[in-house]
């Protein structure tokens, strides 16, 4: 194994879309209809885990998050409107500095930085939240990727990881279908063989000290045009867990 999580073809992939972070009918499309699930998760567990209170402007203030792998900052941006102080990390330079311009003009103070959850780690820093947000597939070695990861999660906090399954289902919806068919994303984004299990995640995550407490699927209602939260882990799904 490398000693880095970096996969070079992955970062360039992605730096060749960054212009188009934040057109809701770019190739990101599928990520901005995805964000509002994602979202009402994050909050919900925020809420529930450290006791906020879901009324509030601003629920998240004093809470750290960040987000590993944030690309243009769709995650980002929310969470540091709900008050939170949110750091947002990617191995690709050009997705950083769209980010940060983005943020500027939002008038948000967001902490972006080109580099990588390991190297991050090596620094002790530590969050409340951690997100892996469809990240675990795309990086080289995704052992040290989840270690560096659960390194940066301080004690008492939380991490989200959200992937695909590695089912014949996945291979069919995931790849053919929404790059083939449905033309969601461009040909070549994903790579079955990448993908990992509800079970294999669960097993890295206890490895490092992480209990699970939360997993949930996610199914696109196409009469609704939207994602929903769904039992079925097949295709898409979460996974929460918690650093005693």
């Amino acid at each position: 194994m490398t000693a880095t999580t970096i996969n070079e073809a992955e970062i360039a992939k992605f730096t060749a879309m960054a212009e188009e972070w934040w057109d809701p009918k770019g190739k990101f499309k599928p990520l901005h209809k995805f964000n509002p699930v994602r979202l009402g998760y994050i909050r919900e567990h925020l809420l529930a885990h450290f006791g906020r209170d879901g009324t509030d402007l601003k629920p998240f203030e004093g809470l750290s998050i960040l987000d590993v792998g944030c690309g243009g900052g769709l995650l980002c941006e929310p969470l540091a409107r709900l008050g939170a102080s949110v750091t947002g990390i990617d191995a690709a330079e050009r997705n950083i500095a769209i980010a940060r311009i983005h943020a500027e003009k939002s008038g948000l103070a967001i902490d972006y930085r080109a580099t990588t959850s390991e190297a991050l780690a090596a620094e002790g820093k530590t969050f409340d939240m951690v997100l892996n947000m469809e990240v675990v597939e795309h990086v080289d070695n995704v052992p040290l990727f989840l270690k560096s990861c659960a390194d940066l999660v301080r004690p008492g906090g939380l991490m989200l990881t959200a992937t695909l399954n590695r089912t014949a289902r996945a291979r069919v919806l995931a790849v053919f279908a929404a790059e083939r068919v449905l033309r969601w994303l461009p040909p070549g984004t994903h790579d079955w063989n990448k993908f990992l299990t509800p079970e294999e995640i669960g097993a890295l995550l206890a490895r490092n000290g992480l209990k699970v407490t939360g997993r949930t699927g996610v199914v696109f209602h196409p009469l609704a045009d939207e994602w929903r939260r769904s039992p079925d882990l097949a295709v898409n799904y979460m996974v929460m867990a918690e650093k005693p």
